[in-house]
């Protein structure tokens, strides 16, 4: 992967900071080793999700995922809390993984606006100012989790994985797998938070999507540092050697002890292979005095309804949770590896300018080549669709049936074969 700046570094935008001037707002820089700085920047991110106000302890928390980041603040010195934000944003440049290898990718997070102060424009300028320091350091792609899914392909950014929340009817589920020749164990939360964040990257290059986690994450995951009030426990799986090959987190709530009213929430499970993730599923599906087991923000292609002797029992509801946002064309087509030939000439509009251009893309031997061209395209798309597809996750002919995607059926077909991956890209965390 590329070398990239500091992003800590990087200077103020400037035109996002003349234009919230003009709105009489301060656009800042946060110097996130100030602890006080911090605090009351910390408080603005709460608030902007509609969460509780945070305790000294959590603000503690905070610092480290905050200590390299890029963080800014918009500031409203008519206000009553004036050393309070009215809107916040973070980033750093993460690695995400795609086929055959990493592509550098400008996360960004914590994107929040008061409420007081909607509709004036402000998050525009955080959003549009985040995608000008991306390109303007060479990062060929943007990307973020999104709260709401009206808002961001307005700035380029388009749906790239899904995720799936699985409920299963426990009493009804009959175990239908080999039995796993390893052990589930109980082990402390800390323990638990540790392995997640080990096995988290050992498995990256493996689930296309994803991007490197940091301890923080895995410390919510088992309720240390997010909803400490929950009562959350740990399980792992190791095998026939004792190598641990997989944990979960998990809560159980309702009425345990009325007919098997309880009801088992996974809060987090990851697994390093097939025999500890069906290990792990196991055994919150056979858990004592519980009838109902959810687990949120899985793969939408668990391999859940073959483990069981009803398909039936295990319910799916799927959304969009990764999105994507290209920025150069060329170096993201090239970033990746492909299942098939293919040879066309792309067109991509971009309103921002950044990913417009008309390319000719060959693959051939599983690489891309991508050249600018004067052609008229055989395939011809918005920066939207191409950062949906661009993962595998999102069909092409399906874009093309819904008017997303212009372009002869063979064309078409022949990208939507090259693009496509043996199994759906998943995020499995939110940022």
């Amino acid at each position: 992967m590329a070398e990239f700046p500091d992003v800590r570094t990087l200077p103020l935008d400037e035109t996002a900071r003349a234009a919230l001037a003009e709105r009489g707002l301060e656009y800042r820089l946060i110097e996130n080793e100030r602890a006080a700085v911090m605090e009351a920047w910390s408080h603005a991110v709460r608030r902007g999700f509609a969460g509780s106000e945070l305790t000294a302890e959590e603000v503690a928390d905070w610092r480290e995922p905050m200590s390299w980041r890029r963080v800014t603040g918009v500031y409203d010195s008519a206000s009553p809390q004036a050393d309070r934000p009215i809107a916040t944003a973070s980033s750093w440049v993460a690695p995400m993984t795609v086929p055959g290898g990493t592509l550098p990718s400008w996360a960004v997070s914590t994107v929040t606006v008061a409420a007081t102060h909607r509709r004036r424009g402000v998050a525009r300028q955080l959003l549009e100012a985040e995608l000008r320091d991306a390109h303007a350091a060479g990062v060929p792609a943007a990307g973020l989790t999104a709260s709401e899914a009206t808002i961001y392909s307005r700035y380029g950014f388009g749906p790239a994985t899904k995720i799936a929340t699985w409920k299963v009817d426990a009493r009804r589920a009959r175990w239908a797998a080999p039995d796993a020749p390893g052990r589930v164990q109980y082990i402390d939360r800390e323990d638990a938070a540790l392995l997640m964040g080990q096995l988290h990257e050992r498995t990256l290059p493996a689930r296309v999507g994803e991007i490197p986690g940091w301890p923080r994450r895995w410390r919510g995951r088992v309720a240390l540092a997010e909803d400490k009030n929950d009562v959350a426990r740990a399980v792992r799986y190791v095998d026939e050697a004792g190598e641990p090959r997989g944990v979960m987190a998990y809560q159980i709530e309702g009425n345990p002890e009325s007919d098997r009213g309880g009801e088992l929430t996974i809060r987090y499970l990851i697994a390093e292979d097939d025999v500890a993730l069906a290990a792990l599923w196991r055994f919150a599906l056979e858990h004592d005095l519980v009838g109902t087991v959810t687990a949120h923000m899985r793969p939408v292609d668990e391999p859940l309804p073959w483990l069981i002797d009803d398909a039936r029992v295990a319910v799916s509801s799927v959304t969009d949770h990764g999105w994507l946002r290209i920025l150069d064309v060329p170096a993201s087509l090239e970033a990746r590896t492909y299942a098939a030939d293919a040879s066309v000439i792309l067109r991509v509009t971009d309103p921002q300018g950044y990913a417009d251009g008309t390319w000719r893309v060959d693959i051939a031997d599983g690489r891309a080549l991508v050249t600018e061209s004067e052609d008229e395209p055989d395939v011809a798309l918005s920066v939207v669709e191409l950062s949906a597809v661009y993962l595998g996750g999102f069909s092409l002919p399906v874009l093309r049936a819904a008017g997303r995607a212009t372009g002869s059926a063979e064309a078409i077909d022949a990208l939507d074969a090259a693009l496509r991956v043996p199994r759906a890209p998943f995020l499995s965390i939110v940022y």
